[in-house]
């Protein structure tokens, strides 16, 4: 993990971001360096998503401030420039193509052709071996948890140096949640860098190198992994439990 003095891979400062007139993220700064996980956790409707969508600029949302994302300011590029910059998203809900096999949407969305890419549609099989067996499925006839890593799969292949992803664990039963959170830890003990939306505590806490709580569109919080894990009634005040 690169030290505090090194440049963060994303920082975020002074983020503003509307949905039309709803002003939903007000004054934002964070930061992730490379090789850090970071959690964003929050109660529901507090700007969470909007996060991760304002990092990418995706309609309909619009955003002022600075994203610094790699050394290059991201806020006026267009969605596709910023994320071919390399940046992967799994979004809530998995949002697949029904119309799509396993195996279409990772060579569908297979980046850097190349024989040294890390993440090929082999490479996803072989972190997900229940994808290779449906490859031939639809994504929409897929259970939650094989949906997810089809999700994540998805992501990989663009070979990012970043890698987005909001409420994994959503819907999912405790032994797919335990799994999501196993590749989390694989993927970081491989050098990708993590920044993760979570709603769900114990995940949040069990991951985390840093950790943002977010409360009406705001950063409220944020301490480091450590600390995070043991400050539970701060946390828990914050997030309503």
């Amino acid at each position: 993990m690169v030290t505090s003095m090194s440049r963060p891979l994303l920082e975020i400062s002074n983020l503003n971001a509307y949905y039309g007139k709803s002003h939903v993220l007000q004054g934002v700064d964070l930061r992730v360096n490379s090789g850090e996980l970071v959690v964003v956790v929050g109660r529901n409707g507090m700007g969470k998503t909007t996060l991760l969508r304002s990092v990418l600029g995706l309609p309909p949302v619009w955003r002022k401030g600075a994203i610094v994302f790699n050394g290059q300011e991201t806020v006026k590029k267009l969605t596709h420039e910023t994320a071919a910059m390399g940046i992967g998203y799994v979004p809530q809900g998995r949002l697949l193509f029904p119309s799509l096999t396993v195996d279409e949407h990772l060579q569908f969305a297979y980046r850097n052709k190349k024989k040294n890419s890390q993440w090929t549609p082999d490479a996803v099989y072989e972190l997900f071996p229940e994808l290779k067996q449906r490859a031939r499925v639809s994504g929409a006839r897929l259970s939650g948890g094989e949906q997810q890593m089809l999700a994540i799969g998805r992501a990989l292949v663009t070979n990012p140096i970043l890698l987005m992803m909001d409420e994994p664990s959503e819907g999912l039963s405790g032994l797919v949640t335990q799994r999501v959170e196993q590749t989390c830890r694989h993927l970081i003990s491989q050098g990708m860098t993590i920044l993760l939306v979570e709603q769900n505590l114990e995940v949040a806490q069990a991951l985390a190198h840093r950790a943002y709580v977010f409360y009406n569109g705001r950063v409220a919080y944020e301490a480091s992994g450590d600390i995070f894990r043991k400050d539970r009634e701060t946390v828990g005040n914050y997030l309503g439990i």
